[in-house]
């Protein structure tokens, strides 16, 4: 079990700073949105032409980064969506049975079958340099690209949390991971 906590460290590690990274993402999507949206008014006042497709497009870009790369972070820190409803009235124990068969049932089959389902796609996009048809627009094979180590992460993430909710049940851990909220283990 040692070995598994280390890897699950290690995950969660990398999860950590890949998210933190990803943050600074935000802070320049709200910036370049915030330009947007000025110079588009400066534009309509003054018939400049500040504002451009090219930006546009990196706003939309930098979200879809944030809202791939943040996935696995947010799964580590429990803000992903669940319904409570009947998974909060349930024992400790019997919520780290639901979040165990919930990763190895539900969430690593399917961002695996996403990740191979997108190789396809990833692969005719790089080998076309598939650019963005509006004028001024930005090449579109980088961002899907990304889509691979994103998903990676996740299903690493859904890795280790089932790592952490094995050794909850096993005694090796004194709480869920969820109660560890922030911490890397």
């Amino acid at each position: 079990m040692k070995v598994l906590l280390a890897v699950s460290r290690l995950i969660d590690t990398v999860n950590e700073g890949v998210g933190r990274l990803t943050l600074w993402l935000v802070v320049l999507m709200v910036g370049i949105g915030a330009f947007n949206a000025i110079v588009r008014s400066v534009d309509r006042e003054f018939g400049t032409r500040l504002s451009s497709n090219t930006l546009l497009e990196l706003q939309w870009y930098l979200f879809a980064l944030v809202f791939l790369f943040m996935s696995a972070y947010l799964l580590k820190h429990n803000q992903h969506i669940r319904v409570d409803v009947i998974y909060s009235r349930l024992s400790r124990r019997a919520q780290a049975w639901v979040d165990m068969l919930g990763s190895v049932l539900w969430l690593i089959p399917a961002v695996m079958a996403l990740f191979f389902l997108t190789i396809p796609l990833v692969e005719f996009s790089v080998r076309v340099r598939e650019m963005s048809p509006d004028p001024g627009g930005l090449p579109r094979w980088p961002l899907k690209l990304a889509m691979l180590p994103a998903l990676l992460l996740l299903a690493l993430q859904g890795l280790s949390e089932f790592i952490k909710n094995l050794a909850f049940l096993r005694g090796d851990l004194p709480n869920l991971p969820r109660e560890r909220v922030g911490e890397v283990i």
